[in-house]
């Protein structure tokens, strides 16, 4: 009989995702009439933009011809094409990465929990809480010890090292999912700072770089100086340029990353992901890595860029919302996430129920998300701009209601 990793038993029962999908369930069977505005989960709704769309048409067509279709990639670590593109764009945003130190991937959240398969389960994990669930969750299934570094209404939700606190892999999240918050270049050099003291690796998700919008935020953490001797970056087209349903996205592991083996023997983290990703990974599709080098053209920048600022505008009409109705929140700027105190002390399920009722609007309780998320609530810009104004205008009626 086969033993389980009883890892898994340890989790929660339900991923917080699913458990809102049961209660929208049960409100639309109890009110089937119901108009449902959803600003939940983070999923865009744009659509690609032309440019790819083009390049991934073209893609197909070469795919069936003989002389021009792809089977394997040789590496497994994408195209030379892409990584070449992906290279360019970080260099435009201030950082020296070459095409080598880049893999290809089907999307930040996959290699957020695989990167670990290259680690001992006696690592002690930092995360910031509240955090993305998967930073966790990949960490509790392998037994590991999670700590966790607040991030709070005191600290703008941009939590700090303790230096008298050790931990070996580290994950930070800029601009945060799910608080908005992003951190400094002078935040980002003390994170770096705290990893070398500690000898440990930063896995950084910069998911929403592309919603930054103040020149004096960095993009990306090799911006920052020292970041290639203990940091692995992740990205994902799918808030960037709508790749929600194409899945393709790229790693970062400089060369210059290094971890000591038991028996002293100095090992290339690049090296090793490699060998791992060749042994469980057989790379993303010849049509999509088109569509992906696609998007850092300059056409595909510009054209990708007006969706962005589409959803930019969405999160100036819900900031602005909370700033009339003096509802305490963070993000909105450089993020596409809205992070709020729920109005008159409610629990975040509490609001979410509330909200679900009251004004069949949809958000997240930032209680999912950790115990400092409790009392706080998260909304995303991704949605349509009609039906985003409609819902503040819900909300600002359910809220004025409230507070009476």
């Amino acid at each position: 009989m086969p033993k389980l990793n009883e890892n898994f038993l340890k989790l929660e029962k339900n991923y917080l995702f699913i458990n809102i999908a049961k209660k929208i369930n049960a409100f639309k069977q109890a009110n089937p009439e119901a108009d449902i505005i959803r600003m939940g989960i983070g999923d865009v709704t744009l659509p690609i933009a032309p440019v790819v769309v083009e390049a991934m048409k073209k893609a197909c067509d070469e795919m069936g011809v003989k002389e021009t279709f792809k089977g394997y990639e040789d590496s497994g670590a994408g195209y030379d094409f892409l990584k070449n593109a992906v290279s360019g764009y970080y260099k435009s945003l201030g950082a020296d990465i070459s095409p080598e130190e880049i893999r290809i991937n089907d999307g930040a959240k996959s290699d957020c929990g695989n990167i670990v398969d290259i680690f001992g389960d006696d690592n002690i994990i930092l995360v910031t809480d509240p955090a993305y669930p998967v930073y966790v969750d990949s960490n509790l299934m392998s037994g590991r010890k999670v700590i966790y570094a607040d991030s709070n209404e005191e600290n703008g939700f941009a939590g700090m090292p303790d230096y008298d606190v050790h931990a070996d892999i580290i994950y930070l999240c800029s601009p945060n999912n799910p608080t908005g918050s992003v951190y400094t270049r002078e935040q980002l050099s003390e994170w770096i700072d705290y990893a070398k003291k500690n000898n440990a690796v930063i896995i950084y998700d910069s998911a929403y770089e592309a919603f930054i919008t103040d020149p004096d935020i960095p993009r990306s953490i090799f911006c920052i100086e020292g970041a290639k001797e203990v940091a692995i970056e992740m990205c994902s087209l799918s808030k960037t340029a709508g790749f929600t349903g194409m899945r393709c996205g790229y790693t970062v592991i400089p060369d210059a990353l290094r971890v000591t083996a038991s028996d002293g023997t100095e090992v290339s983290v690049s090296q090793l992901w490699g060998r791992r990703q060749g042994s469980k990974f057989n790379g993303v599709s010849y049509p999509v890595q088109r569509g992906a080098e696609a998007v850092f053209t300059e056409e595909g920048l510009k054209q990708i860029h007006e969706n962005i600022a589409y959803y930019q505008e969405n999160a100036r009409i819900i900031s602005e919302t909370m700033s009339e109705l003096d509802v305490k929140f963070t993000g909105g700027i450089n993020s596409p996430y809205i992070w709020f105190k729920c109005p008159c002390g409610m629990g975040s399920w509490e609001f979410f129920d509330t909200m679900l009722e009251k004004i069949a609007v949809v958000g997240t309780p930032g209680a999912g998300f950790g115990k400092n998320g409790e009392g706080w609530f998260r909304l995303t810009a991704f949605g349509d701009r009609q039906r985003t104004i409609e819902a503040m205008e819900h909300f600002r009626k359910l809220v004025t209601e409230l507070e009476k």
